[in-house]
């Protein structure tokens, strides 16, 4: 594992000591993210930061090519350049979308574009699991299912980027669990040679811990629509470049395939806002991405939280759900029965806490 944690070590430290840098160019640059009535940030803020995270990726991926233990994974696929090219497309698309404010269709477009970069490089699904066994699907469904599953989480992460560091803290989280989940399947011979997923992985969260330092309320800068769709990029891609398109080694790998669903389970509760957001705003008959105050961490502060209290809320939840993949995963069930319902009460209690203490309060107040 040591390879690994030193890669991400170096996307970590290439992301802290560049976002300062590019902080200065965007401030030159005009490049300021302005309050308004749909936002909760009260100063203009750089935004743009998404290209300090791009420099961390890049920087990663160039010491893993470095690196003795990471060859196969360079030389049996094409997946790290499509990877590479794919990033830096949604990255472009990403800064021009918030400079410009792109036409929706145009946006989508560009997404579509970087998904069809990963599908090209390899970076596809090829199998769907079953019980008994796996599904091969052919390149006409490959594409779609694929395409697909990126687009929605580049979407789910962007949609869920409305507090100082949530986005970023929520990331880490979901690529650190996701890693440890990987890791364990490729050490178990589960997975072929050469998976891109473990080492996508663990650059995320590098390059995801790297800027939260500069991203944590009160941010310094934001990492805009090009950080976002960027981390949603590389989080869809782990998955699929490591699980879906990887060969069956063993015939009893079915339950450590099953949790193709951990990126969404550790990404549950910015996934499920985002679906909120979308059926709320397609009942009101507006654009998905249009921006409002109507987010799971927007209400958490109707509820009495601080931004910096609601944005932990938010990690807890996320977390919890990520414990709960890899424990459902890896754990007997019996050994969760106790401790998963005990997790969930205790931070329902801390997420109700400024409610349940208001009342006690108006309560017991003469």
């Amino acid at each position: 594992m040591t390879p690994y944690l030193i890669v991400g070590a170096i996307a970590a430290v290439i992301t802290y000591t560049t976002t300062p840098i590019v902080r200065w160019i965007v401030l030159k640059a005009g490049a300021i993210d302005y309050p308004h009535d749909r936002k909760v940030h009260a100063r203009p803020t750089p935004t743009l930061g998404g290209v300090a995270i791009l420099l961390g990726v890049i920087g990663g991926g160039a010491a893993a090519a470095l690196l003795p233990g990471f060859g196969p994974v360079f030389k049996l696929t094409s997946e790290p350049l499509g990877i590479g090219a794919a990033a830096l497309v949604i990255v472009v698309l990403g800064a021009v979308d918030d400079l410009k404010d792109l036409p929706v269709p145009v946006k989508v477009a560009g997404q579509v574009f970087a998904a069809g970069l990963l599908f090209l490089s390899g970076v596809k699904v090829r199998f769907v699991v079953t019980p008994d066994t796996p599904i091969s699907l052919s390149d006409d469904v490959s594409v779609i299912v694929t395409v697909t599953w990126i687009l929605v989480m580049i979407n789910a992460v962007n949609l869920a980027d409305g507090l100082d560091g949530l986005a970023a803290g929520v990331v880490a989280i979901a690529a650190a669990s996701f890693f440890v989940y990987v890791y364990e399947l490729f050490q178990t011979g589960a997975l072929g040679p050469g998976p891109s997923a473990p080492l996508v992985a663990i650059i995320v969260v590098g390059a995801s811990l790297g800027f939260l330092r500069h991203n944590f309320y009160p941010a310094r800068i934001f990492m805009g629509d090009s950080g976002a769709m960027l981390l949603g990029l590389l989080l869809g891609a782990a998955p699929v470049g490591g699980v879906g398109g990887a060969p069956f080694v063993t015939s009893s790998s079915f339950l450590l395939y099953v949790p193709l669903l951990i990126p969404l389970s550790v990404l549950a509760i910015p996934f499920l806002d985002a679906v909120l957001a979308i059926l709320r705003r397609t009942w009101r008959r507006q654009s998905i991405f249009l921006a409002d105050k109507e987010h799971l961490h927007h209400r958490l502060m109707d509820l009495g939280h601080g931004h910096r209290q609601a944005v932990i809320v938010m990690y807890v939840w996320s977390a919890l759900a990520a414990g709960a993949g890899l424990g459902f995963t890896f754990l007997e069930r019996s050994d969760l029965i106790f401790v998963f319902p005990v997790a969930v009460g205790a931070i329902v209690v801390y997420t109700l806490f400024p409610v349940l203490t208001k009342a006690i309060t108006e309560r017991f107040t003469p």
